[in-house]
Parts: structure tokens; C-alpha cells; sequence
């Protein structure tokens, strides 16, 4: 069996959740199948590795037109695979087109969904309508889809309502538990601008609606004065997103201090040590089909504080591994909080009660690493995926 993966982030070009678990799972494949990916960027040296980029002639297009000549080339490419595995919209086009032209069985693995990512549209303009008619009719069309969580799952079917649930399978996102574990060194932490000393509340993502970092960066106002803020926080989707998390910081840098933005992708050495050295992680987004940097945290032995939505709630065992906060939202696919004040509110008592007590964070932070290790090591993820395409073939 040969399977062709594609994906637009693959190593060294990875920025978010979905190159993280494209990459660990072809890790994870490769031990027992023959595995090709192509990836959008730059060459890639690896064996059976290949990139693409747009063609000449889409050059200065919007970016959902480039996409799709970048998916046509992939396409075209994936003659003699059993089976295509398509991750995010960037490569779902590829994959129908592949199923259609080669006659072979398409998986699709869904990390987000266009319709519950609106805000899109301030990005791509006139492509976002492009990209949610290539998922809609990749997801629609595809012989499986794997949802990252029982959430995701649910948002697919609601998005996707003709598409038939037997096609739907859950797969959750794996972590790499000998990459991603305790890590004591706090040069590296002090080298960032961290006190070690100090309780801090850790935040690691991409500036983007979907984070909800805006809604932590008021839930910070409220937090005791010695506990840090650290923002590991880069990759804005807009100039405009950029500037209300810029203001926001820089205000809050003025009323307190131990507020410390780190805007690079930090390496998994500076990262690991820096979950190590928190007291509590915080996942405020507003959408979150899993989030594998809560992996990361638990992994790392950090209690998660996260929003009840999406896939957070069956990673984070409320009160076990962390702390869940309620959160009612608009049915209008943005996951705007129907009360904002009281969402921050909410988020800013409960991280107060986790920075409170260290020795219970340090508990829960235990609980969170044997839960990883039990339940999201990657063999198990791969092995479930094997299920799925020997299923189809």
C-alpha cells in the first residue's frame, strides 16, 4: 500500500496544530507503509518528499486561486498511490481531484472548518468563499473523514449535513512523549525575560480570531500582581488582528509587570522548558477542534486552563488535569461569547484559582502527563489510521 499525504505545512515550513500532527503521523506510518507527502514551499530534502508552489501565472492572485494551482500540480502527482490523504483546505482540492483522476480512495482529515472560521474572509476577501467550496466538496465527496475529536465530529456533520456520519470517524491529534516532557532549565527560561521564581500563566498559539487571546489579555487585568503573563504568540492572520493584540499588550505591560511576548517560534528545547517552568497553561480560544498545544502542556506537566468548546473538554479532565471554563457562544460560526464580560470574568477566576495553589496545579499537572501518555501517544493514532485506509482498500 502506498498512501499519498498532502498538506500545505510540512517540516521545517510548520506554523500550526495541523504540520504538528501531519508530521507525527507520517513519523508513525512510515514504520509499516509506504508513505509520500507533498507539501506546499520550499524543497524539501527528505526522502519521498515532495513541495510545490504556485505557478508563475497566479502570481500576485489571492492566495485561494494560488492554492488550487498548487493543488492541480499535486494532483496530477499522486498516480500509482493506493490511497490520498488530504489535511486542511489548502490540500483538500488536491485530494478530490486525485480521487477523481487516479480512481483511488481520498481521506480527509479535518483540523478546522471554513464555515466556523468567518473571520476568514478579512484574510482572503473573496477567497474564502473559494476555500469553503473546496472543503465542502472534498468533505462531502470523500470516502472518509477523520474528525480530531467527538467535537469536530459533530461540527462536521452540522456543517456537512448530507455528508452520511458512517463516513466520519474520530482520530484524536497524538503527542511525541519522548519529545515532549518535563524539562528543567531555567537559563533558557530567564534567557526569554521568564522569573522561574514567579507563578506565570502561559499562553502558546497563533494571533488569530479563533485563540481568543484578545478575551486573555482582559482576563490578565484581573489576575494577582505577581503572577507573569507569557505570550508565546506569532503569525498574525491580519494586520488588523496584530494591532488589537499589540495594543492590548502594550496596555497591559503598563499597568503590570511580569507581562513577557515572545513573537518568534520558539524552539521545542525553549518551549518545553517553558511549560516546565509555568504554573498554568491557558487555552482561551473560542474554537478549538483539539488544540495539540494542550498536548504539549500536559505532556510537559502543566495543568490546562481551556474554554468548554470544540475538542478542549475531552482533553482537559475538568478539576483532574485542569480547568474548564463555561463559555455560552453565538450560533453564528464566529464562537463569539453571547456574554464577553462574563467569559473574561469566568477565565480570570478560574486561572486565579489554579495560580492560587500550586501544589494542586502541580497535581493536576501530573494527571495531565499520565493522561497523554495513556491515551494520545501517537502508535495508537497511527494504528487507528491504518484501520481506516485497510478499510477502503
Amino acid at each position: 500500500m502506498r498512501v499519498d499525504l498532502l498538506t500545505k505545512e510540512y517540516p521545517p515550513e510548520v506554523y500550526g496544530g495541523a504540520g504538528v500532527h501531519v508530521a507525527e503521523l507520517v513519523r508513525a506510518l512510515r514504520t509499516d507503509i509506504d508513505v509520500v507527502v507533498r507539501c506546499f514551499g520550499a524543497d524539501r530534502d527528505a526522502p519521498d518528499t515532495f513541495a510545490y508552489r504556485a505557478p508563475d501565472t497566479l502570481a500576485g492572485a489571492n492566495p485561494a486561486l494560488s492554492t488550487l494551482g498548487v493543488d492541480l500540480a499535486m494532483a496530477q502527482d499522486v498516480a500509482g498511490a493506493s490511497l490520498v490523504h488530504s489535511h486542511t483546505w489548502y490540500a483538500n482540492s488536491a485530494g478530490h481531484i486525485a480521487k477523481l483522476l487516479h480512481g483511488i480512495p481520498h481521506v480527509v482529515t479535518a483540523h478546522s472548518l471554513e464555515p466556523l472560521r468567518p473571520w476568514k474572509a478579512e484574510q482572503l476577501g473573496g477567497g474564502y468563499r473559494v476555500s469553503s467550496w473546496a472543503e465542502k466538496t472534498a468533505f462531502e465527496a470523500a470516502d472518509a473523514v477523520i474528525a480530531v475529536s467527538g467535537g469536530m465530529a459533530r461540527d462536521i456533520l452540522r456543517c456537512y449535513p448530507t455528508l452520511d456520519e458512517k463516513r466520519v470517524h474520530v482520530v484524536y491529534n497524538g503527542i511525541d512523549l519522548e519529545r515532549w516532557k518535563p524539562l528543567n532549565d531555567g537559563a533558557t527560561v530567564r534567557a526569554l525575560g521568564i522569573d522561574p521564581d514567579r507563578p506565570s500563566v502561559v499562553f502558546v498559539g497563533r494571533i488569530t480570531r479563533q485563540k481568543g487571546l484578545p478575551y486573555l489579555l482582559r482576563a490578565a487585568r484581573l489576575l494577582p500582581p505577581d503572577v507573569q503573563l507569557v505570550l508565546c504568540a506569532g503569525a498574525p492572520d491580519t494586520p488588523e488582528i496584530m494591532a488589537e493584540v499589540s495594543a492590548g499588550v502594550a496596555e497591559l505591560q503598563r499597568e503590570r509587570s511580569g507581562v513577557v511576548w515572545i513573537d518568534r517560534l520558539l524552539s521545542q528545547h525553549e518551549l518545553s522548558a517553558v511549560l516546565t517552568a509555568g504554573t498554568t497553561f491557558v487555552c482561551p480560544s473560542v474554537y478549538e477542534p483539539l488544540g495539540i498545544v494542550n498536548l504539549e502542556a500536559m505532556a510537559c506537566g502543566m495543568p490546562v486552563v481551556g474554554t468548554a468548546t470544540g475538542g478542549i473538554p475531552e482533553v482537559v479532565h475538568d478539576g483532574v488535569t485542569g480547568r474548564l471554563v463555561p463559555i455560552e457562544q453565538l450560533d453564528d460560526g464566529t464562537g463569539t461569547p453571547t456574554d464577553p464580560d462574563r467569559f473574561v470574568a469566568d477565565l480570570a477566576a478560574t486561572l486565579i484559582e489554579v495560580v492560587s495553589d500550586p501544589e494542586r496545579a502541580r497535581a493536576m499537572g501530573a494527571a495531565g502527563r499520565a493522561r497523554a501518555e495513556k491515551e494520545f501517544d501517537w502508535a495508537q493514532i497511527a494504528a487507528r489510521t491504518r484501520e481506516i485506509y485497510t478499510a477502503l482498500l
